[in-house]
């Protein structure tokens, strides 16, 4: 078997828009995920044993379910109740749901982790409940949820290849056409490895880089 750079450059406008799906899709629905997910956590501390529990549950079934099982069931199981989407709104769909899932759970930990006498401090001056949350809750948990959010970013970026299944026109789903078409398996494979590990490794330096400058200010403004 003999490795052709050929076969990529040929094919090099339709991996580059492939990998343009890719990105959009993980950078959508990581935010869609994180602002949800932000959303559920702060519903679930402050909406009582009636919101909580429910949402706990949802959370729970999301958490322990594969990502391939979710988006087969939303692809192929929404036209049964009504909820009929094409193969990028699916997966946009159900990459910020599952995303929602993760990052509920770290929020949820962040709210957790800062002193609940910072928050009674906040209540004595008078602040509401949003205005605690946007000047007590917020900065101190900030640096604390940073770096495990990266690591789940990099995981939904992983994550992203299951969509290929549902045709998605992103970057494994077209290199690995392009893989059957020019019967170039090895060049294929290499690429995908190549160019997820390249996207890996910018999102995890600039996470690192994110959690020096946040602690450099943290630190400066204390």
């Amino acid at each position: 078997m003999i490795f052709d750079p050929n076969v990529i450059l040929k094919h090099l406008p339709e991996i580059i828009s492939g990998t343009g799906v890719t990105l959009a899709l993980w950078i959508a629905g990581m935010l869609l995920g994180i602002l949800i997910g932000f959303i559920v956590a702060t519903l679930r501390r402050y909406g009582g044993r009636a919101v909580d529990l429910p949402l706990g549950f949802v959370v729970e079934v999301l958490r322990g379910t594969p990502f391939l099982i979710q988006i087969f069931l939303v692809y192929y199981g929404g036209p049964f109740v009504g909820l009929s989407l094409d193969p990028v709104p699916c997966g946009l769909l159900g990459l910020s749901v599952y995303a929602a899932a993760y990052y509920s759970e770290i929020f949820r930990a962040g709210y957790a982790s800062v002193p609940h006498g910072h928050v009674e401090a906040g209540e004595c001056l008078g602040l509401s409940r949003l205005q605690i949350i946007r000047r007590i809750l917020l900065p101190e948990m900030a640096l604390i949820v940073l770096p495990p959010s990266v690591n789940l970013a990099v995981i939904l970026l992983k994550e992203s290849a299951v969509l290929s299944i549902i045709t998605v026109p992103e970057l494994t789903t077209t290199v690995s056409a392009i893989g059957s078409q020019e019967y170039a398996f090895l060049e294929a494979i290499f690429l995908l490895a190549v160019i997820y590990w390249v996207i890996v490794e910018a999102a995890a330096r600039l996470g690192r880089l994110a959690e020096t400058r946040l602690s450099t200010f943290r630190f400066a403004a204390s």
